[in-house]
């Protein structure tokens, strides 16, 4: 009892979520589709009554040969046939508001998912691996790889029209043969239905769960035909061993999912054979014995016969909604996961009311902060303390797993502290909205995104809460030296950056990099006061990332500037230089003064400046040349 009393829960609450879905539609289109599904569900049973009164009337019209009798006997097959080509005409109707329906759910359920996992969820829930195979869920089903909420929504609502030719065909049954048949009948069809529809469930429950085997075989699928590795997949003749990893993952997640299909569907679709010919066959019987007796007639016997199969088919597969309420249910139930997941996490202190308008004036200040990203994990930041005055540069050196991209993350308030506190200008930063804060700051971070955008659009993004036009984004453009990236496009701003795109062009390293510096100084044009850059020269040589750190040094003289790198001869030129080691502040002062107290930095920057002085490595050119003069003029 209790088992069923569960599922008959599940069940409500699905038709719930449905109905709660339905109210994303305009009432126009929502009253609609409804009237249309009803309409649907009547015009069989119309067809099956008027056809039913016509074979009755014909022998009487060929005996009778009158012509009242043959007009009558016209009229009722003009009402069959106009009931028939109406149910042919609503068809597609049918599927065409259901359209509009999957377009508005799912228009707004996108949006939800997208403020969940961009905004409303913390950081961390984007490095949680269940979390990610709800998202993946969810995302796959808005990419039309599977059902959507949308799809659940009109499959709900074309199954009116099933359950309302389900009752008028009980009606009719009870009407031909008598109400005990009409029950027996009733309740065969229903069984079957909702046995039918438990299994379909109990398979999707089964399949959900196969989510992380599916995102590892779609990943190699995407990977194999996309253009991301297309280079390296063909320099290192990896087509074969591709094709033959995806078959093997692909066929284990396929060899999982059809032992599980037989093994949840075959049995119950045995017993609901057996329940369908139970039923049938009482219900004929009955029909036999109301017949036997001289009591049924042709017209009864037609309708119980035409009404009989009609409830009998209702057990069987819906094309029209089945898949489409069960998986796309299935997609709302992860992005509710999703959300209740992210829920679950730590979230940001909540704000008050401290403007995050003209901050920092002062300083920004680290006291005694301490993060991890897990609870029983280790401290990646630990008692940490650093002042970063307003208006000047601070670079942040240190080897991998220092805690520098952390110590940025932190900054920005995608995470809050553990332990310890970060004031800006005396305000503890928890008391500064997270959002407004996020607008003081202009990133380029070591993995910055490169939109498939027009050049405009990839400057504009900087700032995108405010409109731009083509002046400040080509002045933006030219402070970061890539206003002759622009002039060589051949639509210049309106250019794509991506050969994707008909007339769209790529990018090599160092022109991304303009245009990513020339996003954070459309940023900083338009109100932002603290700039970072996360090692977004990791990819560049030596010479290339001196001179983009000189330039940006220049360009953001005045401003708050964080600059995070693993290249101690980049970041000279700061105002002061910051060596963490183990999450904590190990040295501190200007380029000087760190050689000379000839501690960590002086040690590192000595053993990065020899590669450019050993003899076995490869002559350096001109250029190269010049920066070891000044690498090693400098150490000395």
């Amino acid at each position: 009892m209790t088992v069923l009393i569960s599922k008959a829960r599940r069940r409500a609450r699905r038709w719930l979520d449905i109905a709660v879905l339905l109210r994303h539609v305009p009432p126009g289109t929502r009253a609609l589709a409804m009237l249309l599904n009803v309409l649907l569900g009547l015009l069989p049973l119309t067809f099956v009554v008027a056809m039913s009164v016509m074979l009755e009337r014909v022998p009487d019209a060929v005996g009778d040969g009158r012509a009242g009798a043959w007009a009558a006997l016209v009229t009722v097959l003009g009402i069959a046939g106009a009931a028939f080509g109406a149910q042919q005409a609503l068809a597609p109707f049918q599927a065409a508001l259901g359209e509009a329906v999957v377009r508005h759910v799912d228009q707004r359920c996108r949006g939800e998912l997208m403020r969940a996992a961009l905004a409303d969820a913390p950081a961390m829930a984007l490095d949680d691996p269940h979390l990610l195979d709800r998202l993946d869920v969810a995302r796959e089903a808005f990419d039309r790889a599977s059902a959507s909420p949308g799809d659940a929504a009109a499959g709900g609502l074309a199954l009116i029209a099933r359950y309302t030719q389900l009752a008028g065909a009980v009606a009719l049954v009870g009407y031909a043969v008598d109400p005990a048949a009409a029950v027996v009948i009733g309740v065969t069809a229903l069984v079957i239905r909702f046995g039918q529809r438990g299994s379909l469930g109990a398979f999707g429950d089964f399949y959900d769960g196969l989510a992380a085997d599916k995102r590892k075989a779609t990943y190699l699928k995407n990977l194999a035909t996309g253009t991301h590795a297309a280079k390296e997949i063909r320099l290192l003749g990896l087509v074969e061993w591709m094709r033959a990893r995806h078959r093997a993952d692909t066929t284990a997640y396929l060899s999982r999912m059809w032992r599980g299909r037989r093994r949840i569907l075959g049995r119950p679709f045995v017993v609901l054979a057996l329940v369908g010919l139970a039923g049938g066959a009482v219900t004929v019987t009955r029909l036999a014995l109301a017949g036997d007796g001289g009591g049924l007639s042709l017209l009864r016997l037609s309708i119980a016969l035409q009404a009989v199969l009609i409830l009998m088919r209702f057990g069987v597969y819906f094309p029209e909604a089945d898949v489409q309420t069960q998986y796309g249910l299935i997609a709302l139930d992860a992005m509710k996961a999703f959300r209740a997941g992210a829920r679950d996490l730590p979230a940001l202190a909540p704000s008050r009311s401290v403007p995050a308008t003209g901050l920092p004036r002062t300083a920004i200040r680290f006291e005694n902060v301490r993060f991890g990203y897990t609870p029983d994990g280790p401290a990646v930041i630990d008692g940490l303390d650093l002042e970063l005055p307003a208006g000047t540069s601070t670079a942040v050196v240190g080897l991998n797993g220092a805690g520098k991209t952390t110590l940025v993350k932190l900054l920005t308030r995608l995470y809050d502290p553990t332990g310890g506190r970060i004031t800006v200008d005396g305000h503890p930063l928890t008391d500064i909205d997270a959002r407004e804060w996020h607008r003081r700051f202009a990133v380029i971070f070591q993995d910055y995104v490169r939109y498939e955008l027009s050049a405009a659009d990839n400057i504009a993004l900087g700032a995108p809460h405010l409109p731009a036009d083509d002046d400040r984004l080509l002045d933006a453009a030219r402070r970061a030296g890539a206003e002759d990236v622009i002039d060589r496009l051949p639509q210049g701003l309106r250019t794509v950056l991506s050969r994707q795109y008909h007339q769209g062009r790529d990018l090599s390293g160092g022109q991304w990099q303009r245009i990513g510096l020339a996003r954070a100084l459309h940023a900083v044009h338009s109100g932002a006061s603290v700039m970072v850059l996360d090692e977004p020269t990791a990819q560049l040589d030596v010479r290339a990332e001196v001179a983009f750190f000189d330039r940006f040094l220049d360009l953001t003289r005045g401003l708050t500037t964080l600059i995070i790198s693993h290249r101690f001869s980049s970041v000279r030129r700061a105002d002061q230089i910051v060596v963490l080691d183990g999450g904590r502040v190990a040295e501190r002062g200007t380029h000087d003064e760190l050689l000379a107290a000839g501690g960590r930095y002086a040690e590192l920057f000595r053993l990065q400046a020899e590669r450019f002085t050993d003899g076995t490595d490869q002559q350096p050119d001109h250029h190269d040349q010049l920066v070891t003069t000044t690498m090693t003029d400098t150490a000395s």
